[in-house]
């Protein structure tokens, strides 16, 4: 029998207070049919508190991630070329969830306010120009789908997956009782989200134009966020392993990786690069 999560359990305030110490690592990451490894770790955060929920540049250049600094989070970007770190946001707000937008001059975070009031803003790479994306919607995560399109986990009993329409400035709903991990699937028309909607979590893909959906499989026990590679292969992480998802009869995850050669563990969130040869994973913060 599955173990059943609650719903709360996915609904994570993004309050600075309520976050775990964490770090981000990227690796350089081997994955095909013959060889899936993980090596070379860099810390790319390197800094006491949270550190987390990276993303890398459409072109694999860098990475953003979201970092404490003097009591809240701001954006960070680290060029993986140089080895630099630069900081791109500093509002009175605290930022999450960075990801660079279809259009490359422009990123977008979720902005919590100091009155509480949590929107997906758009900022420019510049610090020049930075505005409210999605006004009426109280967004906890999102990803982009196309230039106009971008997905959105809306916080609420229940949640709500929502897909919003830059173009024509609409808003529409296509799942409830959601997860936190949203994504395109690479190289289809299609998202994927972890569905809470029969109590237990099931991993499904979906349309965001016709709100068609089709189950996938049951996510890793005890995790909540996933990856895909450039090839379709779903990753999930738990402790200090990494998991891939065979999609046979049994649709099994086995385990190809671990950490624990480099004293890492705590895996929760993950980034794979555009070229799928570098991966960014979140593991708990060591001393």
């Amino acid at each position: 029998m599955k173990k059943k999560i609650p719903i709360l359990f996915f609904l994570v305030h993004l309050a600075a207070f309520c976050q775990t110490p964490t770090e981000v690592y990227v690796f350089d990451f081997t994955f095909n049919d013959s060889i899936q490894k993980v090596e070379n770790p860099i810390n790319i955060s390197n800094n006491k508190g949270y550190d987390n929920q990276p993303s890398f540049l459409n072109d694999g250049t860098g990475v953003l991630y979201t970092s404490t600094r003097n009591g809240q989070t701001d954006v960070v970007l680290y060029n993986l070329e140089n080895h630099t770190k630069a900081w791109l946001t500093d509002t009175p707000g605290s930022e999450y969830s960075p990801i660079q937008t279809p259009k490359k001059k422009y990123f977008t975070a979720i902005r919590l306010d100091n009155d509480e009031t949590q929107r997906l803003w758009q900022y420019s790479f510049n610090r020049r120009k930075s505005e409210i994306l999605l006004p009426n919607l109280t967004v906890g995560y999102h990803t982009w789908f196309d230039k106009n399109l971008v997905a959105s986990f809306i916080l609420g009993d229940p949640s709500v997956l929502m897909v919003s329409n830059l173009k024509y400035d609409i808003n529409y709903p296509i799942d409830k009782n959601i997860g936190r991990s949203i994504h395109r699937i690479p190289y289809t028309d299609l998202l994927s989200f972890i569905s809470l909607e029969h109590g237990e979590p099931e991993i499904y893909q979906i349309n965001p134009i016709t709100s068609e959906k089709k189950y996938i499989a049951d996510p890793l026990p005890d995790s909540q966020d996933m990856a895909w590679t450039q090839s379709g292969i779903l990753i999930m992480g738990k402790g200090d392993s990494l998991y891939k998802l065979v999609l046979n009869d049994k649709r099994e995850w086995v385990k190809f990786a671990s950490l624990a050669e480099f004293n890492l563990t705590g895996i929760t969130r993950l980034a794979i690069s555009p070229h799928g040869d570098k991966i960014a994973i979140v593991v708990e913060e060591t001393n």
